[in-house]
Order: structure tokens, then C-alpha cells, then sequence
């Protein structure tokens, strides 16, 4: 067992434990143009989207998920796969859904979106305790009270608020992947619509995602939050 793997088991172990996760922790690591897929990984056998995929690891399923793969192209322009297409960008394609009052409020929502700031090929998707690689992220999905310490845990060092940011659409792809890999800080979302609809995300969940160069601090922080802080709180 690689040193990565042994790595990646204790900070998933310690994350599920300490935050009473009711779901595995998710590894997500968006592949470069020009870089290889890690190995040991299949695609699956039908396309799905970057929700799909997210939802189904934290169930304990992992993916290699080329471009190919998908099948949400809103989802892979966010992830830096493929370039917005112009019914996206105008708005056309998400009036129709009737959430927006104008072609110019939904076009407003995709254009003030966060986008990944490089080309991908595709990603790997798993649990994180069976990573066998540095993800860019981790993912979680939880109630409110487990993605609660999300907040303690960002301001542990230097204090200040934690903001967030989210749209009626795109909860995994654009606020738990797009929107850590551009601020490198935590980011929470109510979900979305897609998620909501396509999902195994239950009505009182949230989800989160996590700069994975945040992970080591959050398990240190973690371990003395469990045998302090958290022994006051109200957590069921």
C-alpha cells in the first residue's frame, strides 16, 4: 500500500468519525490536457453527470470519468472540458426550465459563474479513503449540523467569516469543484435543482467541497476539536 493511500485512509477515517459523516468523504481529481488519468480506475459502463458520479462515491463507487463520459454539458464547461455553448451562455437552455423570469436573468447566472481557470480531460471520482492519488478536493454531503464545522474548521487559524456562494443550479460541478479549485477555500451549497433531481441527495442535506491542501489541517484541528469543543455541542 502506497504511502498516499495509507494517507488518504486516516484523514477519510478521521473526517467520517469526528464529523459523524453518514457518507464516505469524496476524492475528486480533475485531469489536466496533457496529463494521464491516475491508474486503476474504469469508466463506466453509461455516461452521467459530474453530480452522478460525485453522489454514487460517497456511496463507495469510484469512476474514471473522461469527457466522454459525461453527459452534462453544463456541468463539464464548469469542470473546464469543453467550452460553454452559446444556448448555455444566453441563456436559452436554462429559461426553459422556468426558474428565471428572462433569458437575460438566466443568462446572468451562468455568465457570473465560477469556472475551473484551465482545460481538463476528464476526472477520477472515488471515495477517499480508495485514493490512490492527491485529489484537488475532497466532497461532502451531510445535514446542516455535520457541514457545520466546516465553518470552525476554515477559521480556526486566522478567524474571520466564511463566505459562500451558490445558484439554483450546478451544486457540484460549479459550487463544490469550480468554486474551491478558483478561491482555494471551502465552499457550501444548498444543492441545486440537478442534484436534487438526479441524485441520491436527500431533501435536509447539504454539500461541501474542500480544497484537499486544507485536509491535513482540518484532521489536526479535528482531533482536538473531538476531545474538546465538540463534547459541548449538541450533536446527534
Amino acid at each position: 500500500m502506497t504511502d498516499i493511500i495509507k494517507t488518504n485512509q486516516e484523514y477519510a477515517q478521521v473526517l467520517k468519525d469526528v464529523m459523524k459523516l453518514r457518507y464516505e468523504p469524496v476524492a475528486i481529481k480533475l485531469v489536466k490536457e496533457g496529463e494521464e488519468f491516475p491508474a486503476g480506475y474504469e469508466a463506466p459502463a453509461e455516461q452521467m453527470s459530474h453530480c452522478q458520479a460525485v453522489f454514487k462515491a460517497k456511496d463507495g463507487a469510484s469512476f474514471k470519468m473522461p469527457f466522454e463520459s459525461h453527459n452534462c454539458m453544463v456541468g463539464a464547461s464548469a469542470l473546464g472540458m469543453v467550452e460553454t455553448s452559446e444556448k448555455i451562455k444566453s441563456g436559452e437552455f436554462h429559461i426553459g426550465i422556468g426558474m428565471h423570469d428572462n433569458v437575460e436573468a438566466a443568462s446572468k447566472m451562468i455568465n457570473d459563474r465560477k469556472v475551473v481557470p484551465y482545460k481538463t480531460i476528464g476526472e477520477v471520482v472515488c471515495p477517499l479513503k480508495d485514493a490512490s492519488f492527491e485529489p484537488d478536493l475532497v466532497a461532502i454531503d451531510d445535514i446542516p449540523e455535520r457541514i457545520y464545522w466546516i465553518v470552525p474548521l476554515t477559521t480556526a487559524e486566522k478567524g474571520g467569516r466564511v463566505e459562500f456562494s451558490t445558484s439554483p443550479f450546478q451544486c457540484a460541478c460549479e459550487d463544490v469543484t469550480a468554486v474551491p479549485v478558483c478561491t482555494g477555500q471551502p465552499n457550501i451549497s444548498l444543492g441545486c435543482f440537478g442534484c436534487r433531481k438526479k441524485t441520491s441527495m436527500k431533501p435536509e442535506e447539504l454539500a461541501c467541497g474542500i480544497p484537499y491542501s486544507m485536509i491535513p489541517g482540518f484532521v489536526d484541528h479535528l482531533k482536538k476539536f473531538s476531545e474538546g469543543v465538540m463534547t459541548k455541542a449538541k450533536r446527534e
